[in-house]
């Protein structure tokens, strides 16, 4: 059977054909442009060579969507739709800028290779998805979204995350933020004001760590740091010199911080009086320290008898 005899049957022409219909639809769009061109040179009150680059850029545009659109309308084949695609950079729609917007932490420069790193440069042919798949494996890249603005810009924002911590371990300094995410290694020599998190996977627990913090707040600036002893427990380092043993489980280490804070604000005094470690490991016990010397169990203030707690004997740390 002939190709004419199958084409009146209803037969799809083959893809071959299509970019041939292709560019008579964009040729025909050219000759309207050039039309509406002319028209608005003849009416303007700008100067020629003005409106003459305005105009030139708004027929590119209408040559590049009706090449798209025809593409489209066709479901021309992968290799076709390419070479639409090239057309339309080689029109002037092919990426010349990137703009990044919400960094204050991060490098661009690993932004810009990523946006730039393409097959192709013609906007139609950017792959944004890639781009902000590519972008979201940096540390510093909670999320990102990526957009085109016509004709040769691509638009870039990154929503980052919020350094926290430091992460000290197997000898490495690395910033981390709240949920443990590594952001980027740290200069022992320029060290942020941050807390110090020590140990094997301490930094899959600074949530818990957090929300340890939030349970005394007073305390915050007080801490130099935090140990994550066993894979199950906290030790509090201040930036007196103390260390506090918290039991485990995050309810209890909680309660028992905020008990501590409770004993330090009550006028007991604890931090900055030249103990060495506190341990409140054991339910309902505080045991205080003092260079070497046994350790001595303090009470809680607020759990005390209304009576007069009667003076310590002399040469004990009992409080």
């Amino acid at each position: 059977m002939t190709e004419r005899a199958r084409i009146r049957r209803g037969a799809q022409p083959r893809h071959p054909r299509a970019p041939t219909v292709a560019r008579r639809g964009a040729a025909a769009a050219n000759a309207r442009a050039k039309k509406v061109t002319g028209r608005a040179l003849a009416i303007s009150p700008l100067p020629a060579e003005q409106l003459k680059a305005w105009l030139y850029k708004l027929a590119a545009l209408i040559v590049a969507l009706a090449i798209v659109a025809v593409a489209f309308a066709l479901h021309l084949p992968q290799f076709a739709g390419t070479q639409l695609g090239e057309l339309a950079g080689k029109a002037g729609f092919a990426v010349k800028r990137v703009e990044i917007q919400g960094i204050h932490h991060m490098d661009r420069l690993p932004v810009y290779s990523v946006a730039l790193d393409q097959n192709s440069t013609a906007m139609p042919l950017v792959d944004l998805r890639e781009i902000r798949n590519k972008l979201l494996q940096y540390g510093w890249v909670a999320d990102a979204r990526v957009s085109r603005r016509l004709p040769d810009t691509l638009l870039v924002d990154i929503v980052e995350r919020q350094p926290s911590a430091i992460w000290q371990y197997q000898g490495k300094l690395n910033l981390i933020d709240k949920d443990g995410v590594v952001l980027q290694a740290v200069d022992p020599q320029a060290m942020p004001d941050l807390p110090i998190v020590i140990g094997p996977g301490a930094n899959l627990h600074a949530t818990s760590l957090a929300a340890l913090m939030d349970a005394a707040p007073r305390l915050k600036p007080m801490v130099a740091g935090a140990s994550w002893v066993g894979d199950r427990r906290w030790d509090i380092r201040f930036n007196t010199g103390e260390t506090l043993a918290l039991p485990e489980g995050d309810q209890a280490a909680r309660d028992a911080y905020a008990k501590f804070d409770r004993l330090d604000e009550a006028g007991t005094r604890l931090l900055g009086q030249g103990f060495v470690h506190f341990d409140m490991r054991l339910p309902g016990k505080t045991v205080v320290r003092v260079s070497q010397e046994p350790g001595h169990e303090i009470t809680d203030p607020a759990a005390a008898a209304p009576h007069p707690t009667p003076p310590a004997p002399a040469g004990t740390d009992a409080i």
